[in-house]
């Protein structure tokens, strides 16, 4: 195995144009004054910052950890429609997620982004008859405009071809049905980059220790910058609550006498090795409500997801014995004992869904936006889908431009004249990159390997080209991580200088696949940390 020892210069010297210093960035937040300060580096808070400086508004973006860290990448990786919707009749959210779930996966962010084929056993005794899924298949895929075919009936013998293996005992037909995949990290790093080119400042691993108040309005925060405890301050004129599962925390900061607002709901995932290839993902219910999923996903395969109440502090938030046995139970309906061995389990997740307070199964809650003011003025978004990313920050960006006193609007270019479709940096077709990152890499040392290329093209798209001319630069930059894996030291390098990369989980975790892979040993940690040190 490659190990930094060997090459003590790897990846020392940083590429040009590289990210500001952390200090550098601490200084310009402090001394400037925003017109937005957005708490919170998820999805939610991410997009909001996109589209609010696309606005033309001056916004600065922190969390406490890294960006994505906690839920944003904890999620199923689905752009998908919500088949289940379907059940509760809401016909006009499946047809507003699909626009958006096209949106992305066509224009926004094809080099991110993969449609997905979906069959939906059928078996007898089952929660759902083959007529009743077959019409729901076609009216979902209606929905779309048929974008991505009709859905349809096909028999358990084409299923089997494609899904080897699928259990085909008391399997009396499967519906089939459209919708798309990502790898959420990738995709919320990228419309981190999005928010920045358009004038975003932004920090991760900075936590806020207090609220600014000025006449009892919030006016910014205090923080501590968790790298090394340096404390400071950032001024607003406007505070976006956008915390996720902490939302409420965050509210008692600005009114200790603030009601809770929200609930949590945990959903736990496994990722296992594969036996046999998979040309299309399980969705199987499990009772009239739930579907569970295994999911064709980074060469591996991804089953999930769990739906229960979570009371706990979500930084402890994890995968227990209860939601791995459930998880493997509920895949055991359709999917043959080889592929659920223990054994094979690389990775477990757990992230929390954060639903609007009150009662009921969460199951069946639903999955919308909230934006509520408190007393001191900050806002607070929280909830909805990761699929509807895009539209939660135009919901967002309105409910600030319609603000009592309009302390924002005058300064701010309305959302409905912003491009439609603005796509997110990288955008290539990944299989025209992939070909190119080959036939290109004739440079001095060997050829780039088939599937580095096309990991390094379905996860930068065009940005791949900067990631290879680094390797082509310096050879052992060239060298795989761990050998079972597709990635380079190239990208731990441009994670560095690039994208904001402080500890060894911001690579491994999210900017690169090892730790999901169960290929993070100690010793890459420690070469990563060792990179991620020269930062010159």
């Amino acid at each position: 195995m490659t190990t930094l020892q060997s090459v003590p210069a790897l990846g020392t010297h940083p590429a040009s144009g590289s990210l500001p210093s952390r200090a550098e960035t601490r200084e310009q937040l402090s001394k400037a004054a925003y017109d937005l300060l957005v708490i919170g580096g998820g999805i939610l808070g991410i997009s909001t910052a996109w589209h609010a400086a696309q606005s033309g508004l001056r916004v600065a973006l922190v969390d406490a950890g890294d960006f994505a860290g906690a839920t944003s990448s904890a999620s199923s990786k689905l752009l998908h429609g919500g088949l289940r919707y379907l059940q509760t009749g809401a016909v006009k959210l499946v047809a507003e997620n699909h626009f958006e779930r096209r949106a992305v996966s066509r224009e926004v962010a094809p080099h991110l982004a993969n449609p997905l084929t979906f069959y939906l056993p059928v078996y007898k005794g089952g929660p759902h008859g083959a007529a009743k899924l077959g019409a729901g298949v076609f009216a979902y895929s209606a929905l779309s405009a048929f974008g991505d075919g009709v859905g349809h009936v096909i028999s358990p013998a084409r299923a089997r071809r494609d899904v080897p293996e699928l259990r085909t005992d008391n399997l009396k037909a499967v519906a089939v049905y459209g919708d798309d995949q990502m790898n959420d990290a990738r995709m919320a790093l990228m419309t981190v980059r999005a928010a920045v080119d358009a004038g975003a400042v932004v920090l991760n691993h900075a936590a806020v220790t207090g609220l600014r108040f000025t006449r009892g309005r919030v006016t910014g925060a205090e923080l501590e910058d968790r790298t090394d405890g340096t404390e400071f301050g950032v001024d607003a004129r406007l505070v976006l609550n956008a915390t996720g599962p902490w939302v409420d925390h965050l509210r008692r900061m600005e009114n200790p006498d603030a009601a809770p607002s929200i609930r949590l709901s945990k959903g736990a995932h496994l990722v296992l090795k594969r036996t046999r290839p998979w040309k299309a993902a399980l969705a199987t219910p499990i009772d009239k409500y739930r579907i569970t999923f295994a999911l064709p996903w980074e060469d591996m395969l991804l089953l999930g997801t769990t739906d229960e109440e979570y009371e706990g502090d979500p930084a402890d938030v994890a995968v227990n014995e209860k939601d791995t046995a459930q998880i493997l139970d509920e895949a055991a309906f359709s999917i043959r004992d080889q592929q659920l061995s223990r054994d094979l389990i690389t990775y477990s997740f757990a992230g929390l869904r954060v639903l609007p307070g009150g009662p009921g199964d969460t199951s069946k809650a639903k999955r919308e936006t909230v934006v509520t003011e408190g007393r001191g003025g900050m806002l607070s978004v929280a909830g909805g889908k990761w699929t509807t990313f895009r539209h939660i920050g135009r919901t967002v960006m309105n409910k600030l431009a319609a603000l009592p006193g309009h302390p924002l609007a005058e300064d701010m270019e309305p959302i409905a004249h912003l491009p439609k479709k603005l796509p997110l940096p990288g955008i290539a077709n990944p299989n025209a990159v992939a070909h190119r990152l080959l036939v290109d890499g004739a440079a001095p040392g060997p050829r780039m390997a088939a599937d580095t290329a096309r990991h390094l093209a379905t996860h930068y798209g065009s940005l791949s080209f900067d990631i290879a001319r680094m390797a082509n630069e310096d050879p052992a930059l060239a060298r795989r991580i761990h050998p079972d894996a597709p990635e380079i030291w190239a990208q731990v390098a441009y994670a560095r200088d690039h994208e904001w990369a402080e500890t060894a989980d911001d690579v491994l975790r999210r900017r690169t696949t090892l730790t999901i892979r169960g290929l993070a040993t100690d010793e890459i940690r420690a070469d990563v940390e060792t990179m991620l040190g020269d930062r010159g």
